[in-house]
C-alpha cells in the first residue's frame, strides 16, 4: 500500500515543477554563462542563487500546505524530520557515512512524493539548525534532498524482497547523484589554480563536464560511495521493519491510498 499523506493538487505540482526547473539552473548556470557578463566572476552569485532557492522553496511548501496538509500529516512530518535531524550528526558524512537519507527513501515511499519533497527539505534545515550547518550551501542541500524524497514517492509499484531490492538500488544511486549535484553547487567558484580541475567561464559544456568529472574523481568519489553504500545497508537492515512501521502509522491516520 502506499498512501498519500500530501495531496499534491495541480497548483502544487506546478510549483514543485517550477522550484525543480529554477534548481537545476541554480545548480548548473555557470556552464551556460558568458565570461563577459558579471556573474561569471563574481564570487557572490551562490550566494544570489541560493537566496533566490530560498524563496522558492517557500512558496512550494505554501501551496503544498494549501489544504494539501492536514494535522495529521504536519504531525508526521515533524516527527519524521526531528527523527532525521537527530540521525544526521550520527554519521556526521565522514568518509559519506550519512544517516539521514535512508529514512527519507523509506518515508517518501510510504506517505507518497509530495510528502517526500517536503520531507527533504525540513529534514536538511532542521538538522543544519542543529548541528549549525546553515551556509550558503543549505538551500541546495535542501533542494537535492526534496527531489530524493520525491523520486522515492515516485517509485513503481513492488513486494517483499522486490521492494527492498528497489529501494537499495534507488538509495545507491541516489547517493552518488546528491554527492555529484552538490559538488557541482561549489565547484565552479571554489576550486582556482588546478588548471585541469578548474572551472573555465565561457568553455564549451562538454570541457568543463571533463573537468568537473576529474575534479569529482580526484576528490569526493570515496564520500559519494561511501553515502551510496550507507544508504544500501541502511534500506537492507531495516527496510522492511521501518516500512511496516510507517504503514501502520499511514492506516491509523486514515491517509488516502493509492
Amino acid at each position: 500500500m502506499r498512501a498519500t499523506a500530501v495531496q499534491l493538487r495541480p497548483r502544487a505540482v506546478a510549483a514543485i515543477g517550477v522550484t525543480s526547473v529554477a534548481g537545476l539552473f541554480a545548480f548548473f548556470w555557470p556552464l551556460f554563462i558568458s565570461p563577459a557578463t558579471g556573474l561569471s566572476h563574481s564570487g557572490d552569485a551562490p550566494l544570489v542563487f541560493a537566496a533566490i532557492l530560498i524563496g522558492v522553496l517557500a512558496v512550494v511548501l505554501a501551496e503544498v500546505s494549501d489544504g494539501g496538509l492536514d494535522t495529521k500529516a504536519v504531525a508526521m512530518l515533524g516527527v519524521l524530520s526531528a527523527v532525521g535531524a537527530a540521525l544526521r550528526p550520527l554519521g556526521a558524512g565522514t568518509a559519506g557515512l550519512e544517516t539521514v537519507f535512508f529514512l527519507l527513501i523509506l518515508a517518501g515511499r510510504v506517505f507518497g512524493p509530495g510528502f517526500g519533497f517536503v520531507l527533504g527539505a525540513t529534514t536538511l534545515a532542521s538538522s543544519a539548525l542543529i548541528t549549525a550547518g546553515v551556509g550558503p550551501w543549505l538551500p541546495f542541500q535542501m533542494l537535492a534532498a526534496a527531489w530524493v524524497g520525491l523520486g522515492a514517492g515516485l517509485l513503481p509499484r513492488a513486494k517483499g524482497v522486490t521492494e527492498i531490492a528497489l529501494l537499495c538500488t534507488y538509495g545507491a544511486v541516489t547517493g552518488l547523484l546528491y554527492g555529484v549535484a552538490l559538488n557541482f553547487s561549489f565547484w565552479p567558484f571554489t576550486v582556482q589554480g588546478e588548471e585541469s580541475l578548474s572551472f573555465v567561464a565561457g568553455a564549451p559544456v562538454t570541457e568543463n563536464l571533463t573537468r568537473f568529472l576529474t575534479f569529482s574523481l580526484a576528490t569526493s568519489l570515496g564520500w559519494d560511495i561511501g553515502r551510496s553504500l550507507t544508504n544500501v545497508a541502511l534500506i537492507a537492515l531495516t527496510g522492511r521493519p521501518v516500512l511496516g512501521a510507517l504503514r501502520r502509522a499511514a492506516r491509523r491516520a486514515s491517509f488516502a491510498a493509492d
